[in-house]
């Protein structure tokens, strides 16, 4: 029996919902999620209201995900237009920077005027509804601000990880076939420079860049940078006299916002496609209830905008519903460890939602630097991207939020556009380790590996029975990759990907991923991307990556090398393959173990054993179950005996 939280009275006494309020929306949002969903959507202002609220078949033959589909709205006038009379002079954005004596406020009308100006200088470049923008900035308000004005013409904007490297974004370029890169001159990160321009420069030498007719540059740090005329131009040039005035464009609910490259377990990432109305309607509605929103928080959710949380966290939900949101371009521990600490004190942050790798490294520098700083802000704290370990949540309950902060450990994906599974901080009971019950709307199920659902108590994988409104409804360009992807395994159930167990009070547990995704630091690597990184070195004939256990990251990648004949492993090439796979695809995939395998354990078939490595990569040598069937089943002895992790 793991450890129940109950809510704290005096917290559920001034929120949004109580339990009763849980039991009866969510017995209403599954058993009418027509009538459910059509009220809630009344909470953003439409340009012609839907009458239509659900059609959505999750049969492979016909399958298809429309939600509001005859509506029409703007997302950026729902972010900035209607906070104008209410909210005009309230800070949107707080601004920190990665060097602490950098930052700054923006308020709504601010935010407007600038965003307004981005969209004509954008119209003057040719951009029209449907074109693909791909943004590659840091955290800075620009980012922000070029998402809402490629939203506000009903462009589709790809906000590609500044960490990501230039074949990473050459791929996502050649993908959405963008017409326009916003990047900026340089980003910082813990006072080092990242050679964000050098970067696109290299990555429009690739093949099927060409789609690319202009790069606007932001001037962030100032360093010199190669200016290609007339293709690159610099985002304070192109904004000079642009008017502050720029209408909205109408577009369906349907009409695509953005599309957001994420891992797959086969190779090539695939580009999840959001919708515009169901997507603001779901990411708005889940970040009040969620988060227990109130007029007067300041929020901030430390994700970056690269990744979908800080779409949907950073930007669309907190701006839909009027809040204060904090944009920071830093890390947890430059200059110091009690860097997020200070900034809660300064900004005198209320909402705080960041990652367990952040918590697990700052819990590593004990209490101090966290007692150094008052907190004495904060209310409510979150959990997202990966499963946080109970250890970690202890901590983060007793240490940063002092006892009297609720955590909502949210479950989600890229995928599914907003939080799935929660608790809600006046409503819910927290286990430290739990995400607890679905949201409203959301209907979970576990399965074994038949597929048949399990009732009570039970482990096996998670599947969503019916659909969302923030559910992505394609792979960008390739419906049939998205049909196989996530309807095929357990057909009319959209599958996550992830493993979780249910315990007797219906809490659910998500326990990691089940298929061939790694999840480093909160973030997804396909395990197929890194093997095809290693392989493309001239030296290495094989290579498998499996995840492994790994204190902060909650999960590191441990990679298994075959050379080409002739070439012997050494430690100078180890730290070649190690860069060589940074530079491929960036610092996220990093290999904190490279082994050197003389041969892989493969079936009959040429399939290589995962199972086996993974067990291996876990010092767990005596699970390796039945190795009979492998074609040579030496080469096992071989790996346990040479193993990095014992």
């Amino acid at each position: 029996m793991s450890k129940l939280y109950p809510v704290n009275p005096s917290f559920a006494a001034a929120s949004r919902l109580r339990r009763d309020d849980y039991t009866r929306l969510y017995a209403e949002s599954v058993s009418d999620p027509e009538g459910f969903w059509g009220r809630i959507g009344q909470r953003l202002d439409w340009i012609k209201p839907p009458t239509k609220i659900k059609d959505v078949s999750f049969d492979p033959k016909d399958l298809h995900i429309r939600w509001y589909e005859d509506g029409e709205l703007n997302v950026s006038a729902n972010c900035l237009d209607r906070q104008l009379e209410k909210r005009g002079d309230k800070v949107a954005i707080i601004f920190e920077g990665d060097d602490p004596k950098d930052s700054r406020r923006i308020t709504y009308r601010e935010l407007h005027a600038e965003v307004c100006k981005f969209a004509n200088t954008l119209k003057h470049l040719g951009v029209v509804k449907g074109d693909r923008v791909a943004i590659y900035l840091p955290m800075i308000p620009e980012a922000a601000v070029a998402m809402l004005a490629c939203a506000r013409l009903g462009a589709i904007h790809s906000v590609v990880f500044g960490g990501f490297s230039p074949d990473s974004l050459a791929g996502r370029i050649v993908d959405s076939q963008a017409k326009v890169v916003i990047t900026a001159d340089e980003g910082r990160r813990a006072g080092k420079h990242i050679p964000l321009k050098v970067n696109v420069d290299a990555a429009l030498e690739r093949p099927g860049t060409n789609s690319v007719e202009t790069v606007i540059v932001v001037r962030h740090t100032g360093g010199a940078v190669h200016m290609q005329s007339p293709r690159d131009r610099y985002w304070h040039t192109l904004m000079e006299g642009q008017s502050a005035d720029c209408a909205p464009t109408p577009v369906e609910a349907e009409h695509p916002l953005f599309v957001l490259y994420t891992s797959g377990s086969t190779g090539k990432p695939k580009g999840v496609q959001h919708s515009t109305g169901g997507y603001l309607v779901f990411i708005s509605y889940t970040h009040e209830q969620v988060f227990d929103l109130r007029e007067d928080d300041i929020y901030w959710c430390t994700a970056d905008v690269g990744w979908v949380t800080g779409h949907s966290y950073v930007v669309y939900g907190p701006l839909c519903n009027g809040a204060t949101t904090v944009m920071f371009e830093g890390v947890p521990n430059y200059p110091d460890h009690s860097r997020f600490w200070q900034v809660i004190d300064k900004h005198q942050v209320s909402i705080f939602y960041t990652a367990p790798t952040a918590i697990r490294a700052l819990m590593r520098e004990g209490e101090a630097p966290v007692k150094k700083c008052s907190r004495a802000s904060l209310r409510l704290l979150g959990s997202v991207g990966e499963p946080i370990n109970p250890e970690a949540w202890e901590w983060y309950y007793r240490v940063v939020g002092e006892e009297r902060c609720p955590i909502v450990d949210t479950w989600w994906q890229t995928e599914t556009g907003g939080i799935m599974i929660s608790p809600l901080p006046g409503a819910i009971a927290t286990k430290p380790g739990s995400a607890t019950l679905p949201f409203f709307g959301v209907k979970p199920a576990i399965v074994d590996a038949e597929g048949t659902v399990q009732e009570g108590v039970a482990e096996g994988n998670l599947l969503i029975t019916d659909s969302w409104p923030g559910q992505v409804r394609t792979i960008y360009g390739d419906h049939q990759r998205f049909i196989e992807t996530y309807f095929s395994a357990y057909p009319g159930n959209y599958f996550s990907g992830d493993g979780a167990r249910r315990d007797e009070d219906g809490y659910y547990w998500i326990t990691g991923r089940v298929d061939d995704v790694i999840n480093v630091s909160g973030h997804r690597l396909g395990t197929a991307e890194v093997e095809s990184a290693l392989v493309a070195h001239p030296k290495v004939a094989e290579a498998a990556v499996v995840g492994c256990p790994h204190e902060i990251k909650g999960q590191g990648i441990y990679a298994y090398v075959t050379l080409v004949a002739g070439e012997t492993g050494s430690d100078g090439l180890r730290k070649e393959l190690i860069a060589w796979v940074r530079k491929e695809i960036g610092p996220i995939a990093t290999p904190d173990y490279l082994q050197w395998a003389p041969g892989l354990p493969k079936t009959r078939s040429g399939k290589i054993m995962r199972r086996i490595l993974r067990k291996i990569g876990e010092n767990l040598p005596d699970q390796l179950g039945d190795i009979t069937t492998l074609a040579d089943p030496s080469v096992v002895k071989n790996l346990v005996d040479e193993r990095l992790i014992k």
